[in-house]
């Protein structure tokens, strides 16, 4: 692995013209909410007892669909709704 793609990979991706546009992968999104990845789990499975409907899905990065990650965008505004 060539360290630019490291870099990607251990950074948030973003369109520099684009700042709505970031997306953060599993490990940024539990550090910015201050919550596990089992939490987070928890928040997008519809038959946890924890789940939450309005949490942001999370958006595929390869076509796969085995990477993703979540706009930024709109984690931050799901916060704002709880606060």
């Amino acid at each position: 692995m060539n360290s630019e793609h490291r870099d990607h990979d251990s950074q948030a991706s973003w369109a520099p013209d684009r700042p709505d546009m970031r997306v953060i992968r599993m490990k940024q999104l539990s550090a910015f909410l201050s919550v596990s990845r089992s939490t987070l789990y928890d928040w997008l499975n519809p038959s946890s007892p924890r789940h939450d409907p309005s949490f942001p899905r999370p958006v595929r990065l390869s076509a796969k669909g085995i990477a993703v990650g979540w706009m930024l965008d709109d984690v931050k505004q799901w916060l704002n709704t709880r606060r």
